[in-house]
């Protein structure tokens, strides 16, 4: 038996119920509202929310993310674990039907992710991870075979040449630099462009070494991708302080960061 604590079970499950939500509607017209913040929202983003909200909230974790109710920080700062989710990750990747999107569920406790759990809709499958119990990747229809599982081991040497992935929505300046200081590490570096935290399963599986991201983004975006990393002995840090990240914060914003697999080593710079 796998050692995995009967709520990440429960989140395997929410992901798994959410994720057919979503395939329902993907599958089918669907309206498009524009929120106060000019980001894109959809029925998928509710349904799939509304899914894991119920599977989550009897374990008496508060729960925060893309489409839950904000609690004030003087609130938050009491906790000392909660649930950080994306029911969601890549609306817009959604919308486009290019199937980039996931569902992101992860657990913070003091501060740090300490478990990570990234579901591809699309390709049926389930990254998931922490510290305590390894990281296996697996199908939505493995859920119950345990054997079946795929245990992911920390990689042993980085790609030649590098493989950089990143964003399909998102890109600025600061990259080209980054990508010139990754060029004192190996002359060629190859991009591989993905949309929302599915990058992590190429981290995870050790065909990308490195994702720079110079915009914005939420914890509920990357939470559960560092769980995962961590406990392949990556990394996922601010980009300026080399500081790994943190979450519950005042401000939900993520720092710009760099999330670096363990086989990755860094730049001269």
């Amino acid at each position: 038996m796998i050692p995995f604590l009967e709520k990440y079970i429960a989140a395997i499950h929410a992901s798994i119920a959410a994720s057919e939500a979503i395939m329902q509607i993907y599958q089918n017209d669907f309206e498009e509202v524009i929120k106060s913040d000019g980001s894109p929202l959809t029925q998928a983003d509710l349904a799939s929310s509304d899914i894991i909200d119920a599977f989550l909230r009897p374990f008496g974790i508060p729960i925060t993310g893309e489409e839950t109710e904000k609690m004030t920080y003087e609130e938050r700062a009491k906790w000392t674990e909660c649930w950080c989710v994306d029911p969601l990750d890549g609306t817009k990747e959604f919308i486009k039907k290019n199937g980039e999107f996931a569902v992101n569920i992860a657990l913070i406790k003091e501060g740090k992710a300490v478990f990570g759990l990234i579901a591809s809709p699309v390709n049926r499958e389930i990254l998931i991870g922490s510290a305590d119990t390894g990281v296996f990747l697996f199908s939505f229809d493995q859920v119950y075979d345990f054997s079946s599982w795929k245990k992911l081991s920390r990689p042993e040497k980085h790609n030649d040449p590098l493989v950089m992935t990143c964003s399909r929505s998102h890109h600025s300046g600061p990259v080209l630099h980054f990508i010139q200081d990754l060029k004192a590490i190996t002359e060629e570096v190859v991009f591989a462009k993905k949309g929302s935290s599915l990058k992590f399963f190429d981290l995870a599986l050790g065909t990308a070494d490195v994702y720079p991201r110079y915009a914005p983004t939420m914890e509920w975006d990357i939470a559960a991708g560092q769980a995962i990393l961590e406990a392949l002995g990556g990394t996922v840090v601010h980009a300026e302080t080399g500081e790994s990240l943190r979450y519950n914060k005042a401000n939900l914003t993520n720092p710009y960061f760099v999330a670096r697999t363990a086989a990755m080593p860094s730049s001269d710079k």
